[in-house]
């Protein structure tokens, strides 16, 4: 990229941004909404201090990191597995792709009460949510990455009588690399989606718990410093897996 175009670029979005947060406050100092609905700049500012320097915000966040972390290695993992079955089965792609392609749009939080009776209240129930979340978007990409792995790789592979494990290690997964890293791209999204939105139904600590506090108490401006704060980190997550996968 040239280096103008990117100067040009940065402007860009500096300048979007400023007029997001002018016409934030500018609502907010209008009076057009009640109390607090939009609360000014330096509140949520101010909301935002005080909430990086109370100790209960680093134990939740701990939770959910657990949660989220947990989940993203059982999807992840149980994606891949699936991924490499569907794509190098062409009687297993016939027979069962199918329903990974229903099941995937559909909003995972109808499984919820489900899981709930499963795994209980705690972070368990948490965790199958994220976990059901993340493996769809794996599962689809590394079965469509297998399926795009030059056939006289394969033909060679099993010319040497490979084993199926020699042919997932060797020939699969160095091949469907940018299918994978596409797929957690994904995965990591919807995960994190899927956590916030079970600890906002149901739960005792977490973000997405401290997030629905906020909102009960009517403490817009540390719900929205909890808001920002959710977007940096799943931000910084997003930018870390997408260096990874350009490297």
């Amino acid at each position: 990229m040239a280096p103008a175009y990117a100067l040009t670029v940065r402007r860009s979005r500096l300048a979007a941004a400023l007029l997001i947060l002018t016409a934030w406050q500018a609502l907010a100092s209008s009076g057009l909404l009640f109390r607090d609905v939009v609360p000014s700049l330096w509140r949520i500012a101010a909301a935002l201090a005080t909430t990086l320097t109370a100790p209960a915000f680093y134990a939740n966040l701990r939770v959910t990191a657990f949660e989220f972390a947990v989940a993203i290695a059982i999807g992840s993992m149980a994606g891949v597995l699936v991924g490499l079955a569907l794509g190098a089965s062409h009687f297993l792609s016939r027979a069962y792709e199918r329903w990974v392609h229903y099941l995937a749009p559909v909003p995972k939080i109808i499984f919820f009460p489900v899981l709930l009776l499963a795994f209980g209240a705690g972070l368990e129930s948490k965790i199958a949510m994220g976990t059901i979340s993340c493996f769809f978007p794996v599962a689809i990409s590394v079965a469509a990455g297998v399926r795009g792995v030059p056939p006289v790789l394969i033909r060679v592979d099993r010319s040497f009588r490979a084993t199926p494990w020699q042919m997932a290690t060797k020939i699969y997964l160095p091949a469907v690399r940018a299918a994978l890293l596409n797929g957690l791209h994904l995965g990591f999204g919807v995960a994190a989606i899927g956590v916030l939105l079970a600890e906002t139904k149901l739960s005792k600590a977490g973000i997405g718990f401290l997030v629905m506090d906020a909102y009960h108490r009517f403490d817009m401006p540390g719900m929205y410093a909890l808001l920002l704060l959710v977007v940096f980190l799943v931000a910084g997550v997003n930018m870390a897996v997408t260096r990874i996968s350009r490297s």
